[in-house]
Protein backbone atom coordinates (compact mmCIF):
# COMPACT_ATOMS: atom_id res chain seq x y z
CA UNK A 1 0.00 0.00 0.00
CA UNK A 2 1.46 3.01 -1.04
CA UNK A 3 0.00 6.47 -0.52
CA UNK A 4 0.01 9.19 -2.81
CA UNK A 5 0.46 13.01 -1.50
CA UNK A 6 -2.32 16.05 -1.52
CA UNK A 7 0.64 17.83 -3.80
CA UNK A 8 2.40 15.31 -5.98
CA UNK A 9 4.46 18.42 -7.44
CA UNK A 10 5.91 19.54 -4.43
CA UNK A 11 5.61 17.91 -1.19
CA UNK A 12 6.33 18.86 1.94
CA UNK A 13 6.20 18.72 6.23
CA UNK A 14 2.46 19.08 5.60
CA UNK A 15 1.91 15.81 3.17
CA UNK A 16 4.10 13.45 5.65
CA UNK A 17 2.58 14.51 8.92
CA UNK A 18 -1.08 14.91 8.59
CA UNK A 19 -3.75 12.67 8.30
CA UNK A 20 -3.00 8.74 7.65
CA UNK A 21 0.73 9.37 7.02
CA UNK A 22 0.81 11.80 10.24
CA UNK A 23 -0.37 8.78 12.12
CA UNK A 24 2.55 6.16 9.77
CA UNK A 25 5.13 8.99 10.79
CA UNK A 26 4.41 8.92 14.36
CA UNK A 27 4.40 4.71 14.20
CA UNK A 28 7.97 4.83 12.08
CA UNK A 29 9.97 7.45 14.02
CA UNK A 30 8.72 6.40 17.02
CA UNK A 31 9.98 2.74 16.68
CA UNK A 32 13.58 4.36 16.16
CA UNK A 33 13.12 7.15 19.25
CA UNK A 34 11.82 4.19 21.13
CA UNK A 35 15.08 2.18 20.49
CA UNK A 36 17.56 5.00 20.31
CA UNK A 37 15.72 6.29 23.85
CA UNK A 38 16.34 2.80 25.61
CA UNK A 39 19.76 2.96 24.30
CA UNK A 40 20.51 6.73 26.80
CA UNK A 41 18.59 5.34 29.65
CA UNK A 42 19.98 2.01 29.62
CA UNK A 43 22.87 3.94 29.55
CA UNK A 44 22.14 6.95 32.23
CA UNK A 45 20.46 4.12 35.05
CA UNK A 46 23.49 1.29 35.08
CA UNK A 47 25.62 3.03 37.45
CA UNK A 48 22.87 2.29 40.17
CA UNK A 49 22.07 -1.13 38.52
CA UNK A 50 25.84 -2.00 39.41
CA UNK A 51 25.21 -0.31 42.93
CA UNK A 52 22.08 -2.09 43.38
CA UNK A 53 22.82 -6.07 42.05
CA UNK A 54 26.18 -5.88 41.37
CA UNK A 55 27.96 -7.36 38.06
CA UNK A 56 30.69 -3.81 37.54
CA UNK A 57 33.05 -6.67 35.90
CA UNK A 58 30.13 -7.36 33.12
CA UNK A 59 29.64 -3.49 33.14
CA UNK A 60 31.07 -2.54 28.89
CA UNK A 61 28.62 -5.92 27.99
CA UNK A 62 25.43 -4.37 28.40
CA UNK A 63 26.60 -2.03 26.03
CA UNK A 64 28.75 -4.89 23.56
CA UNK A 65 25.69 -7.42 23.96
CA UNK A 66 22.79 -4.87 22.68
CA UNK A 67 24.88 -3.62 19.99
CA UNK A 68 25.82 -7.09 18.73
CA UNK A 69 21.85 -8.15 19.06
CA UNK A 70 20.87 -5.04 17.06
CA UNK A 71 22.96 -5.90 14.34
CA UNK A 72 21.73 -9.58 14.46
CA UNK A 73 18.05 -8.39 14.48
CA UNK A 74 18.63 -5.63 11.68
CA UNK A 75 19.72 -9.10 9.74
CA UNK A 76 17.15 -10.99 10.91
CA UNK A 77 14.37 -7.96 9.98
CA UNK A 78 14.68 -7.99 6.11
CA UNK A 79 13.38 -11.99 6.06
CA UNK A 80 11.27 -11.24 8.96
CA UNK A 81 9.96 -8.16 6.45
CA UNK A 82 9.22 -10.74 3.74
CA UNK A 83 7.88 -13.90 5.30
CA UNK A 84 5.89 -12.49 7.56
CA UNK A 85 4.29 -8.84 5.83
CA UNK A 86 5.22 -5.49 7.42
CA UNK A 87 2.76 -5.19 10.11
CA UNK A 88 3.27 -8.89 12.01
CA UNK A 89 6.98 -8.08 11.26
CA UNK A 90 6.48 -4.63 13.49
CA UNK A 91 4.71 -6.32 15.76
CA UNK A 92 7.07 -9.60 16.45
CA UNK A 93 9.87 -7.08 16.90
CA UNK A 94 8.07 -4.43 19.65
CA UNK A 95 6.56 -8.26 21.10
CA UNK A 96 10.76 -9.22 21.22
CA UNK A 97 12.07 -5.33 22.31
CA UNK A 98 9.16 -5.93 25.31
CA UNK A 99 10.22 -9.13 26.48
CA UNK A 100 13.41 -7.78 26.52
CA UNK A 101 12.14 -4.37 28.83
CA UNK A 102 10.43 -6.85 31.51
CA UNK A 103 13.95 -8.84 31.98
CA UNK A 104 15.97 -5.86 32.58
CA UNK A 105 12.71 -4.19 34.65
CA UNK A 106 12.72 -7.16 37.10
CA UNK A 107 16.59 -8.37 36.71
CA UNK A 108 17.76 -9.79 39.84
CA UNK A 109 21.51 -10.45 38.90
CA UNK A 110 23.78 -8.78 36.22
CA UNK A 111 23.41 -12.45 34.42
CA UNK A 112 19.73 -11.64 33.78
CA UNK A 113 20.59 -7.75 32.93
CA UNK A 114 22.72 -8.98 30.42
CA UNK A 115 19.75 -11.15 29.07
CA UNK A 116 17.28 -8.29 28.79
CA UNK A 117 19.89 -6.20 26.59
CA UNK A 118 20.43 -8.68 24.68
CA UNK A 119 16.31 -9.35 23.57
CA UNK A 120 16.39 -5.78 23.92
CA UNK A 121 18.62 -5.29 20.97
CA UNK A 122 17.19 -7.78 19.31
CA UNK A 123 14.08 -6.67 19.36
CA UNK A 124 15.08 -2.84 18.92
CA UNK A 125 17.38 -3.86 16.12
CA UNK A 126 14.19 -5.42 13.91
CA UNK A 127 12.70 -1.88 14.57
CA UNK A 128 15.42 0.14 13.45
CA UNK A 129 15.21 -1.93 10.00
CA UNK A 130 11.56 -1.94 9.67
CA UNK A 131 11.34 1.67 10.47
CA UNK A 132 13.38 2.51 7.38
CA UNK A 133 12.15 -0.43 5.15
CA UNK A 134 8.63 0.93 5.89
CA UNK A 135 9.01 3.83 4.29
CA UNK A 136 8.48 2.64 0.65
CA UNK A 137 5.95 0.74 1.48
CA UNK A 138 3.71 3.69 3.07
CA UNK A 139 4.69 6.18 1.72
CA UNK A 140 4.86 7.29 -2.09
CA UNK A 141 8.62 8.17 -3.22
CA UNK A 142 8.12 11.73 -3.41
CA UNK A 143 8.26 11.74 0.49
CA UNK A 144 10.83 9.44 1.12
CA UNK A 145 14.13 11.85 1.52
CA UNK A 146 11.52 13.97 4.45
CA UNK A 147 10.34 10.34 5.80
CA UNK A 148 14.14 9.35 5.82
CA UNK A 149 15.10 12.89 7.80
CA UNK A 150 12.10 12.71 10.34
CA UNK A 151 13.19 9.12 11.37
CA UNK A 152 16.85 10.11 11.50
CA UNK A 153 15.67 12.66 13.46
CA UNK A 154 14.86 10.31 16.14
CA UNK A 155 18.08 9.60 17.73
CA UNK A 156 19.03 13.27 18.46
CA UNK A 157 15.52 13.45 20.01
CA UNK A 158 16.40 9.79 21.97
CA UNK A 159 19.29 11.76 22.91
CA UNK A 160 17.83 14.66 24.96
CA UNK A 161 14.99 12.73 26.50
CA UNK A 162 16.80 9.07 27.15
CA UNK A 163 19.24 11.08 30.18
CA UNK A 164 16.42 12.48 31.21
CA UNK A 165 13.96 9.79 31.78
CA UNK A 166 16.89 7.57 32.74
CA UNK A 167 18.34 10.01 35.38
CA UNK A 168 14.50 11.20 36.67
CA UNK A 169 14.21 7.62 38.12
CA UNK A 170 17.89 7.08 39.11
CA UNK A 171 18.37 10.13 41.29
CA UNK A 172 14.87 8.99 43.30
CA UNK A 173 16.14 5.04 43.37
CA UNK A 174 13.85 3.68 41.18
CA UNK A 175 15.69 2.20 38.09
CA UNK A 176 13.93 -0.41 37.22
CA UNK A 177 10.68 1.96 36.55
CA UNK A 178 12.97 3.34 33.99
CA UNK A 179 12.68 0.15 31.94
CA UNK A 180 8.62 0.01 32.79
CA UNK A 181 8.13 3.26 31.67
CA UNK A 182 8.70 2.13 27.93
CA UNK A 183 6.31 -0.01 27.78
CA UNK A 184 3.42 1.77 27.43
CA UNK A 185 5.05 3.61 23.95
CA UNK A 186 5.17 0.02 22.88
CA UNK A 187 1.45 -0.39 23.61
CA UNK A 188 0.65 2.80 21.44
CA UNK A 189 2.66 1.56 18.58
CA UNK A 190 1.63 -1.58 18.18
CA UNK A 191 -1.96 0.18 18.15
CA UNK A 192 -1.23 2.95 15.60
CA UNK A 193 0.69 -0.21 13.16
CA UNK A 194 -1.89 -2.10 13.19
CA UNK A 195 -4.45 0.48 11.99
CA UNK A 196 -2.25 1.74 9.01
CA UNK A 197 0.56 -0.82 7.91
CA UNK A 198 -0.97 -3.56 5.72
CA UNK A 199 -1.20 -7.12 6.83
CA UNK A 200 -0.13 -9.32 3.91
CA UNK A 201 3.18 -9.86 2.31
CA UNK A 202 4.95 -7.09 0.34
CA UNK A 203 5.73 -8.00 -2.97
CA UNK A 204 9.22 -5.96 -4.12
CA UNK A 205 10.03 -7.48 -7.59
CA UNK A 206 8.21 -7.42 -10.55
CA UNK A 207 8.87 -10.48 -12.61
CA UNK A 208 9.74 -14.30 -11.82
CA UNK A 209 13.31 -14.11 -11.65
CA UNK A 210 13.64 -10.64 -9.71
CA UNK A 211 11.36 -12.51 -7.19
CA UNK A 212 13.04 -15.53 -7.19
CA UNK A 213 16.37 -13.31 -6.28
CA UNK A 214 14.64 -11.67 -3.99
CA UNK A 215 13.82 -14.72 -1.96
CA UNK A 216 17.23 -15.93 -1.87
CA UNK A 217 19.22 -12.39 -0.75
CA UNK A 218 15.95 -12.83 2.07
CA UNK A 219 17.04 -15.59 3.57
CA UNK A 220 19.52 -15.70 6.57
CA UNK A 221 22.98 -16.03 5.67
CA UNK A 222 24.06 -17.75 9.09
CA UNK A 223 27.86 -17.93 8.91
CA UNK A 224 28.05 -14.20 7.67
CA UNK A 225 26.31 -12.69 10.53
CA UNK A 226 28.22 -15.09 12.61
CA UNK A 227 31.10 -13.81 11.12
CA UNK A 228 29.74 -9.72 11.43
CA UNK A 229 28.93 -10.37 15.02
CA UNK A 230 32.22 -12.05 15.88
CA UNK A 231 33.77 -8.87 14.30
CA UNK A 232 31.47 -6.64 16.32
CA UNK A 233 32.91 -8.23 20.01
CA UNK A 234 36.07 -8.68 18.92
CA UNK A 235 36.60 -4.95 17.78
CA UNK A 236 34.39 -4.36 21.08
CA UNK A 237 37.15 -6.11 23.55
CA UNK A 238 39.74 -3.65 22.05
CA UNK A 239 37.60 -1.21 24.21
CA UNK A 240 38.61 -2.92 27.65
CA UNK A 241 41.20 -4.57 27.74
CA UNK A 242 44.06 -2.77 29.92
CA UNK A 243 46.90 -4.04 27.04
CA UNK A 244 47.45 -1.37 23.90
CA UNK A 245 49.04 -4.39 22.38
CA UNK A 246 45.99 -6.50 23.21
CA UNK A 247 43.56 -3.71 21.69
CA UNK A 248 45.49 -3.40 18.75
CA UNK A 249 45.21 -7.34 18.19
CA UNK A 250 41.30 -7.79 19.00
CA UNK A 251 40.83 -4.41 16.31
CA UNK A 252 43.15 -6.49 13.76
CA UNK A 253 41.49 -9.33 14.61
CA UNK A 254 38.10 -7.42 14.05
CA UNK A 255 38.92 -5.94 10.79
CA UNK A 256 40.02 -9.56 9.58
CA UNK A 257 36.40 -10.82 10.16
CA UNK A 258 34.87 -8.21 8.51
CA UNK A 259 37.71 -8.51 5.28
CA UNK A 260 36.36 -12.51 5.71
CA UNK A 261 33.06 -11.27 5.72
CA UNK A 262 33.51 -8.94 2.42
CA UNK A 263 35.14 -11.53 0.37
CA UNK A 264 32.60 -14.21 0.88
CA UNK A 265 29.89 -11.97 -0.29
CA UNK A 266 32.00 -10.60 -3.28
CA UNK A 267 32.70 -14.66 -4.59
CA UNK A 268 29.92 -16.05 -6.72
CA UNK A 269 30.08 -19.45 -4.34
CA UNK A 270 28.86 -17.57 -1.23
CA UNK A 271 27.23 -14.66 -2.93
CA UNK A 272 23.62 -15.60 -2.17
CA UNK A 273 21.99 -15.14 0.48
CA UNK A 274 23.54 -11.82 0.81
CA UNK A 275 24.40 -9.49 3.95
CA UNK A 276 24.71 -6.27 1.96
CA UNK A 277 23.42 -5.53 -1.54
CA UNK A 278 25.39 -6.29 -4.87
CA UNK A 279 28.45 -3.64 -5.11
CA UNK A 280 28.66 -2.54 -1.43
CA UNK A 281 31.91 -3.86 -1.36
CA UNK A 282 33.67 -2.02 -4.19
CA UNK A 283 34.40 1.19 -3.76
CA UNK A 284 34.30 1.64 -7.58
CA UNK A 285 30.26 1.63 -7.37
CA UNK A 286 28.31 4.16 -6.19
CA UNK A 287 26.65 1.81 -3.64
CA UNK A 288 29.78 0.95 -1.99
CA UNK A 289 30.90 4.97 -2.05
CA UNK A 290 27.42 5.51 0.27
CA UNK A 291 28.43 3.20 2.60
CA UNK A 292 31.52 3.92 3.18
CA UNK A 293 30.50 7.95 3.48
CA UNK A 294 27.80 6.66 6.10
CA UNK A 295 30.30 5.03 7.77
CA UNK A 296 32.78 7.65 7.99
CA UNK A 297 30.36 10.55 9.63
CA UNK A 298 29.29 7.64 11.68
CA UNK A 299 32.35 7.05 13.17
CA UNK A 300 33.04 10.37 13.39
CA UNK A 301 30.12 10.73 15.58
CA UNK A 302 30.79 8.21 18.10
CA UNK A 303 33.67 10.37 19.49
CA UNK A 304 31.04 12.10 21.74
CA UNK A 305 30.93 9.61 23.90
CA UNK A 306 34.25 10.90 25.75
CA UNK A 307 32.58 14.81 25.37
CA UNK A 308 30.88 14.37 28.74
CA UNK A 309 34.03 12.68 31.02
CA UNK A 310 36.12 15.89 29.57
CA UNK A 311 33.79 18.85 30.47
CA UNK A 312 33.70 16.94 34.04
CA UNK A 313 37.16 16.26 34.54
CA UNK A 314 39.01 19.33 32.83
CA UNK A 315 36.21 22.26 33.26
CA UNK A 316 34.24 20.59 36.46
CA UNK A 317 30.77 20.81 35.00
CA UNK A 318 28.47 18.44 36.86
CA UNK A 319 27.33 15.41 35.17
CA UNK A 320 23.65 17.22 33.85
CA UNK A 321 25.25 20.06 32.30
CA UNK A 322 27.91 17.58 30.56
CA UNK A 323 25.44 15.30 29.79
CA UNK A 324 23.34 18.20 27.79
CA UNK A 325 26.39 20.02 26.35
CA UNK A 326 27.25 16.70 24.70
CA UNK A 327 23.71 16.52 23.49
CA UNK A 328 24.46 19.67 21.55
CA UNK A 329 25.62 17.08 18.30
CA UNK A 330 22.37 15.23 18.58
CA UNK A 331 20.34 17.94 18.22
CA UNK A 332 22.27 19.23 15.28
CA UNK A 333 22.06 16.10 13.89
CA UNK A 334 18.01 16.21 14.37
CA UNK A 335 17.75 19.95 12.88
CA UNK A 336 20.35 19.40 9.85
CA UNK A 337 18.51 16.00 8.87
CA UNK A 338 15.02 17.77 9.30
CA UNK A 339 15.97 21.51 7.22
CA UNK A 340 17.43 19.79 4.70
CA UNK A 341 15.40 16.24 3.85
CA UNK A 342 13.27 18.27 1.33
CA UNK A 343 15.68 19.29 -0.37
CA UNK A 344 16.28 18.23 -4.02
CA UNK A 345 18.23 18.67 -7.15
CA UNK A 346 21.21 20.53 -6.65
CA UNK A 347 20.28 22.25 -3.23
CA UNK A 348 20.38 18.48 -2.08
CA UNK A 349 23.68 17.67 -3.68
CA UNK A 350 25.32 20.64 -1.97
CA UNK A 351 24.41 19.54 1.42
CA UNK A 352 25.56 16.00 0.80
CA UNK A 353 29.06 17.39 -0.45
CA UNK A 354 29.07 20.28 2.35
CA UNK A 355 28.13 18.38 5.65
CA UNK A 356 31.01 16.19 5.80
CA UNK A 357 33.26 19.35 5.77
CA UNK A 358 31.67 20.77 8.68
CA UNK A 359 31.90 18.16 10.53
CA UNK A 360 35.52 18.29 10.46
CA UNK A 361 35.46 21.57 10.85
CA UNK A 362 33.57 21.26 13.99
CA UNK A 363 35.99 18.32 14.93
CA UNK A 364 39.17 20.10 15.13
CA UNK A 365 37.34 22.71 16.61
CA UNK A 366 36.86 20.64 19.70
CA UNK A 367 39.99 19.57 19.67
CA UNK A 368 41.57 22.81 19.75
CA UNK A 369 38.75 24.10 22.69
CA UNK A 370 38.57 21.44 25.02
CA UNK A 371 41.86 20.76 26.33
CA UNK A 372 41.68 24.70 26.97
CA UNK A 373 41.63 25.67 30.86
CA UNK A 374 39.74 28.64 30.90
CA UNK A 375 37.25 27.61 28.28
CA UNK A 376 34.11 28.50 30.28
CA UNK A 377 35.58 31.62 32.27
CA UNK A 378 34.02 33.21 29.04
CA UNK A 379 30.83 32.88 27.54
CA UNK A 380 32.95 33.41 24.13
CA UNK A 381 34.44 30.26 25.30
CA UNK A 382 31.28 28.65 26.06
CA UNK A 383 29.62 29.85 22.54
CA UNK A 384 32.21 28.41 20.23
CA UNK A 385 32.08 24.36 22.05
CA UNK A 386 28.44 24.75 21.48
CA UNK A 387 29.01 25.80 18.05
CA UNK A 388 31.21 23.47 17.34
CA UNK A 389 29.56 20.56 18.95
CA UNK A 390 26.06 21.64 17.19
CA UNK A 391 28.12 21.77 14.22
CA UNK A 392 29.16 18.58 13.90
CA UNK A 393 25.52 17.34 14.46
CA UNK A 394 24.52 19.73 11.75
CA UNK A 395 27.03 18.44 9.08
CA UNK A 396 25.90 14.82 9.53
CA UNK A 397 22.25 15.37 9.26
CA UNK A 398 22.47 17.70 6.49
CA UNK A 399 23.57 15.06 4.13
CA UNK A 400 22.45 11.79 5.95
CA UNK A 401 18.85 11.20 4.88
CA UNK A 402 19.61 12.28 1.15
CA UNK A 403 22.49 9.14 1.16
CA UNK A 404 20.22 7.15 3.08
CA UNK A 405 18.24 7.89 0.42
CA UNK A 406 20.22 7.03 -2.42
CA UNK A 407 20.96 3.84 -1.05
CA UNK A 408 17.61 2.64 -1.48
CA UNK A 409 17.48 4.09 -4.89
CA UNK A 410 20.89 2.51 -6.03
CA UNK A 411 20.25 -1.10 -4.96
CA UNK A 412 19.48 -3.88 -8.13
CA UNK A 413 16.29 -5.04 -8.62
CA UNK A 414 15.39 -7.60 -6.00
CA UNK A 415 17.76 -5.70 -3.38
CA UNK A 416 15.10 -2.83 -2.30
CA UNK A 417 14.36 -4.13 0.69
CA UNK A 418 18.11 -6.15 1.51
CA UNK A 419 19.06 -2.19 0.90
CA UNK A 420 17.08 -1.22 3.35
CA UNK A 421 17.46 -3.55 6.38
CA UNK A 422 21.51 -2.76 5.42
CA UNK A 423 21.59 0.60 6.38
CA UNK A 424 20.92 -0.29 10.14
CA UNK A 425 23.61 -2.95 9.78
CA UNK A 426 26.23 -0.59 8.25
CA UNK A 427 24.91 2.20 10.86
CA UNK A 428 25.47 0.12 14.33
CA UNK A 429 28.56 -1.72 12.63
CA UNK A 430 30.24 1.64 12.37
CA UNK A 431 29.10 2.95 15.66
CA UNK A 432 30.46 -0.36 17.25
CA UNK A 433 33.93 0.54 15.60
CA UNK A 434 33.86 3.86 16.22
CA UNK A 435 33.38 2.93 20.23
CA UNK A 436 36.36 1.14 20.21
CA UNK A 437 38.73 3.29 18.06
CA UNK A 438 38.10 6.00 20.02
CA UNK A 439 38.63 3.96 23.51
CA UNK A 440 41.69 2.88 21.64
CA UNK A 441 43.02 6.15 20.93
CA UNK A 442 42.00 7.60 23.72
CA UNK A 443 44.07 5.64 26.02
CA UNK A 444 46.80 5.86 23.91
CA UNK A 445 47.10 9.51 24.37
CA UNK A 446 47.19 9.02 28.29
CA UNK A 447 43.74 8.76 28.84
CA UNK A 448 43.60 5.91 31.47
CA UNK A 449 46.59 7.85 33.50
CA UNK A 450 43.72 9.84 35.17
CA UNK A 451 45.95 13.04 35.49
CA UNK A 452 44.58 16.47 34.38
CA UNK A 453 47.56 17.12 31.57
CA UNK A 454 46.80 13.61 30.14
CA UNK A 455 43.28 13.71 29.72
CA UNK A 456 44.29 16.99 28.09
CA UNK A 457 46.51 15.29 25.86
CA UNK A 458 43.78 12.47 24.84
CA UNK A 459 41.14 15.49 24.34
CA UNK A 460 43.13 16.66 21.24
CA UNK A 461 44.41 13.61 20.19
CA UNK A 462 41.06 11.86 19.62
CA UNK A 463 39.36 14.76 17.92
CA UNK A 464 42.05 15.23 15.84
CA UNK A 465 42.42 11.70 14.91
CA UNK A 466 38.51 11.13 13.99
CA UNK A 467 38.25 14.72 11.87
CA UNK A 468 40.22 12.27 9.78
CA UNK A 469 37.01 10.22 8.82
CA UNK A 470 34.65 12.95 8.24
CA UNK A 471 37.76 14.48 5.81
CA UNK A 472 37.67 11.16 4.02
CA UNK A 473 33.51 11.59 3.23
CA UNK A 474 34.22 14.94 2.31
CA UNK A 475 36.73 13.70 -0.36
CA UNK A 476 34.22 11.06 -1.83
CA UNK A 477 31.35 13.25 -2.29
CA UNK A 478 33.82 16.17 -3.72
CA UNK A 479 34.24 13.31 -6.52
CA UNK A 480 31.11 12.59 -6.87
CA UNK A 481 31.44 9.27 -5.68
CA UNK A 482 27.79 9.42 -3.68
CA UNK A 483 26.25 11.61 -6.34
CA UNK A 484 22.94 11.05 -7.07
CA UNK A 485 22.43 7.86 -8.92
CA UNK A 486 21.19 7.52 -11.87
CA UNK A 487 17.84 5.15 -12.41
CA UNK A 488 19.66 1.83 -12.95
CA UNK A 489 23.29 0.86 -12.45
CA UNK A 490 25.59 1.55 -15.62
CA UNK A 491 27.77 -0.72 -17.12
CA UNK A 492 30.49 0.07 -15.74
CA UNK A 493 29.23 -0.20 -11.78
CA UNK A 494 27.34 -3.95 -13.08
CA UNK A 495 31.08 -4.78 -14.23
CA UNK A 496 32.56 -3.64 -10.89
CA UNK A 497 30.13 -5.08 -8.90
Amino acid sequence: MTTTTTNAAAPGWRDLLTGNNGWRSLALAGGVALHATNVYVATTVLPSIVREIGGLDLYSWNTTLFVVASILGAVFASKLFTSLGPRTAYVAALIGFSAGTIVCAAAPTMAWMLAGRTLQGFGGGILLSLSYALIRVVFAPPLWSRAMGLVSGMWGVATLCGPAVGGVFAQFGHWRWAFWSLLPVVVGLALIIRAQVPAGRVSQASGSADATQADENHAVPWFKVILLSASVVAISLAAVVSSHLMAAAWVIVGLALAWWLAQRERSARHAVPRLLPTGAYSMRTRLGALYAAMSLLGIATTSEIYIPYFLQTLHGQTPFAAGYLAALMAAGWSVGSMTSAGRHGNAAEQRVRLGPVIVTLGMLALAWLLPQAALFETATGVTALCIALFAVGVGVGMGWPHLLTRVMTAARPGEVHLASASITTVQLYSMALGSALAGLVANLAGLADGQYADVQRASVWLFAVFALAPAAAAVLALRGRVAAPAASLSEQEQEAS
